[in-house]
């Protein structure tokens, strides 16, 4: 590459390139936008400005070259503890003169640093990283850098190593270009991503200890963090779903949790219900920052015992039996559980059992709305089978389902849907429609490859008296069948 007199571009790697020149600005484009999906280190980035540049104006650092279109981003860290931010300039590049005049073909990134200041450790130890497309025969893309003093570039160095993972996801992302490649989940459907990532930087801090002083036999580390990123995206959904528009505070662009700003945040009129709580985390958390709430479960955990008293006072032995509710006359009158104040939401995080019973608890309640995570398979009385048992109205699961509507669900995979856990999210799903709800989902950013969540907040209609009637309709037809049993809590459930 011809460069300015006073910079020395040294060439690090290169492979054929398998797109044309023309998918190349849409390619990098995602290592623009999305960095962290080629570290760890790196949470997002943020665009300071753009700047378009539609006059040849020769570049001052590429000969040949004019600068096409330039971001000046920021780079923020996982752990700013640890890491500090980083702002960037991401140039493109295009030709002045030929075949290719004014099509992008050069992408430089360079490091904006202060006087003295020191680059993150998840920048590479250059001064700039050039990706190029190269319109040789063939066309080649290559990653050049303009090193700084004592860089090692061998082929065991970090830089090495770091620039082939760059250019192969270069590669990736213009191949999908040009296969017309799409996403097979989109995250974020509901609660922004940059709001998520901020809140959860925060609450992590504030209970990560909880990792070194875990009393289960189960990885503290994936139960912690799971729990931390749900009660992370209740907070938001909360906040969304019972606003009324109003503004009701945010982070300070620090992240800092002095202000401690979701104290003031709207929650459910009635507070929550964590159904099948388990270890009784998730509990803890909402309990903590201030939400009113539940949780309950056949037993007590050795987790349990260990929490502050407030959160030893919102967890409850208890067997839920949804069957006595066609005993129920009438049905305001005589409640079948203390846990289901006016518009409580319901949580099922991983209920089993309980999961489909959900969307007919929150129907029968009248709740202010619901969130499953589903996971293992399991139908009103039985494992989730497709099945006469699974039946809910007078169509099976068997019988055509609309495109349009599966591919709301936001399933991920590909094909047909057709696999036993496919079909359970649909019929679960379906189900939750049937009952008058307005279905929404989402994949959430949980370190488990259970999920998907549906969440209802909404009623189809008014017209709750059919809904109501349908869910006892269900309940009435488990009764029939005989096979469901109510478990009994198990351990003292007195002392809970």
């Amino acid at each position: 590459m011809s460069v300015s007199a006073d910079e020395e571009w040294l060439p690090i790697i290169s492979c054929p390139a398998d797109f044309p020149l023309e998918l190349f600005e849409n390619a990098v484009d995602q290592l623009i936008h999305h960095p962290e999906y080629n570290s760890t280190l790196i949470l997002r980035s943020e665009t300071v400005r753009e700047t378009t540049y539609a006059e040849d104006i020769p570049s001052d650092i590429l000969k040949d070259l004019r600068p096409a279109h330039t971001i000046h981003r920021k780079l923020l860290p996982r752990r700013p503890g640890r890491d500090a931010a980083l702002e960037q300039n991401c140039a493109l590049y295009a030709s002045m003169t030929g075949e290719f005049a004014g099509i992008p073909s050069t992408l430089v990134l360079t490091p904006l640093l202060a006087p003295g200041e020191l680059l993150p450790y998840y920048h590479p130890n250059v001064r700039r990283l050039a990706f190029r497309h190269v319109p040789s025969t063939p066309a080649i893309l290559r990653i050049e850098a303009v090193v700084l003093p004592d860089t090692p570039t061998d082929l065991n160095s970090r830089l090495y190593r770091t620039s082939l993972a760059l250019l192969e996801t270069l590669h990736r992302y213009g191949w999908g270009a040009l296969t017309n490649y799409q996403k097979r989940v989109k995250h974020d459907c509901m609660i922004p991503r940059e709001e998520y990532q901020d809140l959860y930087l925060v609450m992590r801090e504030r209970y990560k200890h909880l990792v070194g002083e875990w009393k289960e036999v189960t990885d503290p580390l994936k139960h912690v963090f799971e729990d931390i990123g749900i009660a992370t995206y209740l907070m938001l959904l909360w906040k969304k779903s019972f606003g009324h528009g109003e503004s009701d505070g945010n982070l300070d662009e620090t992240g800092s949790d002095s202000d401690q700003a979701w104290k003031r945040w709207p929650r459910p009129p009635g507070g929550f219900l964590d159904l099948g709580c388990g270890n009784g985390l998730l509990t803890h958390i909402l309990v903590s920052e201030g939400y009113q709430g539940y949780g309950i479960d056949l037993r007590a955990r050795t987790s349990w015992d260990h929490y502050p008293e407030s959160t030893r006072a919102a967890l409850h032995v208890y067997a839920l039996d949804p069957t006595q509710y066609i005993k129920r006359t009438p049905r305001a009158d005589n409640d079948i559980t203390p846990y289901f104040p006016p518009g409580v939401f319901l949580v099922g995080n991983h209920a089993d059992e309980l999961t489909p019973w959900l969307p007919i608890l929150a129907t029968l309640e009248n709740t202010a709305g619901y969130l499953s995570i589903p996971c293992c398979s399991w139908s009103f009385d039985e494992r989730f089978s497709r099945s006469a048992s699974a039946k809910f109205s007078d169509s099976d699961l068997g019988s055509a389902v609309d495109d349009g509507f599966v591919e709301r669900l936001n399933l991920g995979g590909e094909g047909g849907h057709r696999s036993q856990y496919s079909m359970y999210r649909i019929w679960l799903a379906r189900l939750s429609q049937w009952l008058g709800w307005k279905v929404e989902c989402d994949v959430l950013r949980i370190p488990s490859t259970r999920n998907w969540a549906i969440i209802s907040r909404e009623r189809v209609n008014e017209d709750s008296e059919t809904y109501s009637d349908r869910a006892l309709d269900i309940i009435q037809d488990v009764v029939q069948r005989g096979a469901f049993k109510t478990r009994k809590p198990e351990g003292k459930a007195g002392d809970h």
